[in-house]
């Protein structure tokens, strides 16, 4: 039976930062979409623990660290920290404290690819935390700033799965849609903005 050619092709962008307030559950409340994402970096660690005897290794096992996000914008609009944030709003004063409580949030996210394909990262629940606040004097030429927001995400039942799981990955190629449909079901329980209706299968 003939196999599909492998891609060795290596991104050359990234793209389409979508959020969603998923709560406990597996349906979002609502999907976002944060423009001009320049940077992201998912953190996936992971640690092989030995046990020895009779001067060898007997057993090995792997352990799994917590699975972090950075993310690095060109700006982030205070719409979208109050809500990624959880951040109390009074007559247009936008406010943090130590009680912020910021929710429980899906992610998806796009590489993409010089001939057209496209790499979707989904990451089913996690809550990021408060930026750095920044700020530069003008010099002789114009230079613009940038943000950076990080969160840590868990694992979480993902309908099809057998197993809980913190990261999707989805691969599209050029004009095709299929998988990134599939893929928002799957982290946000609802269709890519714009589509209306459910992919075949979700």
């Amino acid at each position: 039976m003939a196999t599909e050619e492998k891609s060795y092709k290596s991104s050359t962008g990234v793209d389409e930062f979508w959020y969603g307030e998923v709560g406990d559950g597996k349906l979002a409340s609502y999907i976002e979409h944060v423009k001009y994402l320049q940077t992201i970096n998912v953190e996936m660690p992971q640690d092989i623990t030995r046990a020895y005897g009779d001067n060898k290794t007997a057993e090995m096992a792997v352990s799994s660290g917590d699975i972090t996000v950075t993310s690095g914008f060109h700006r982030i609009p205070v719409e979208d920290k109050q809500r990624i944030l959880g951040l109390e709003v009074v007559d247009g004063i936008t406010g943090m404290g130590s009680t912020d409580n910021p929710p429980y949030l899906g992610v998806i996210f796009a590489k993409t690819f010089e001939n057209g394909m496209r790499e979707y990262v989904g990451l089913p629940k996690g809550l990021f935390t408060r930026p750095k606040i920044e700020g530069k004097t003008k010099e002789d030429g114009t230079e613009f700033s940038s943000e950076e927001i990080e969160g840590q995400f868990m694992d979480r039942e993902v309908d099809g799965f057998t197993e809980e799981k913190s990261v999707l990955f989805a691969v599209d190629k050029k004009g095709s849609t299929t998988n990134r449909d599939k893929l928002f079901m799957l982290v946000f329980g609802m269709p890519y903005p714009g589509t209306t209706t459910e992919p075949a299968g979700a």
